[in-house]
């Protein structure tokens, strides 16, 4: 009986574990997809903008967020809003509806103007925030229900090149006031992917160190999404010492194991390949 309760419960902590790794796969793919899709607006958005808008000196700034459809907003330097792009849900630009008379920010509007000015002022005088050569800083700011929140990636400005890391959180309260920053990786990482062209690595890693990013990172995800037509990755892992996080590009998933068993299944796939080369080996020498 003892030995029955003592498996009980393993199978059931097991179970849990399982759940919870699901739901945190789930969590983290959701935010993911949110980055995505607010950063495509801003990508294909400034693109736009400077085909229909001739007085750039007069931007002040943007942002991007999903409402019925995703918008990309730009505000001038007096804070009114001279440029609003909507996107179909496939982001074509030849479908994008530009709609470029003065008004005022809607009230939804003047919480992601907010929180993103305040983001940047941070940003700004801030030491945890580090510049390198030949990158920018791209805000991004997200709000769900009660939840506000900017991120910031770091984006390369040249050409063949992906960035992870040197990314930040920057929560707010309903009063929009800033309540912590942290950083998701503790450095930076960068990936040369050659001339660019599809199907040139069939997949990439990097480590997690930080004690509340073991897994893969939001930005990770929006990263992998914006540069797989790029890259051609198949897959990307995250390694930590609690978490191997792997994201499938086909598919748009993360995939949360614990690390000692995905070095399990990593040794074993070794030891089958090992084999298999032994085996062509031997038949050869026949």
């Amino acid at each position: 009986m003892k030995f029955f309760l003592t498996f009980l419960f393993a199978l059931l902590g097991v179970c849990i574990n399982a759940q919870n790794l699901e739901k945190l796969s789930e969590k983290v793919t959701e935010e993911g997809i949110a980055l995505y899709r607010s950063e495509m607006a801003s990508w294909y958005g400034t693109d736009i903008l400077r085909e229909n808008y001739k007085n750039m000196e007069n931007i002040g700034g943007y942002f991007s967020y999903l409402d019925d459809v995703p918008k990309c907003i730009f505000f001038s330097k007096q804070n009114k809003v001279i440029a609003t792009i909507s996107f179909p849900t496939n982001y074509d630009p030849k479908n994008a509806k530009v709609d470029l008379s003065e008004r005022d920010f809607t009230p939804v509007e003047t919480d992601y103007f907010t929180i993103r000015q305040k983001a940047l002022t941070r940003i700004n005088n801030d030491t945890i925030f580090n510049r390198y050569n030949n990158t920018n800083f791209n805000l991004v700011p997200i709000i769900k229900k009660n939840s506000k929140k900017v991120y910031v990636l770091t984006g390369a400005s040249v050409n063949n090149v992906v960035i992870f890391g040197n990314d930040y959180l920057l929560t707010f309260n309903n009063k929009n006031e800033v309540e912590s920053i942290e950083k998701l990786h503790k450095g930076i990482i960068v990936h040369n992917i050659g001339d660019g062209s599809i199907g040139a690595d069939e997949g990439g890693v990097h480590s997690h160190v930080l004690d509340n990013w073991q897994q893969i990172t939001p930005t990770d995800i929006c990263t992998l999404m914006l540069y797989q037509k790029h890259t051609g990755w198949e897959t990307y892992t995250t390694v930590s010492k609690k978490y191997a996080s792997i994201w499938n590009n086909k598919s748009n998933k993360a995939f949360i194991m614990k690390t000692e068993n995905f070095k399990k299944i990593a040794n074993y796939q070794l030891e089958k390949n090992k084999k298999s080369e032994n085996k062509k080996t031997q038949d050869s020498n026949k």
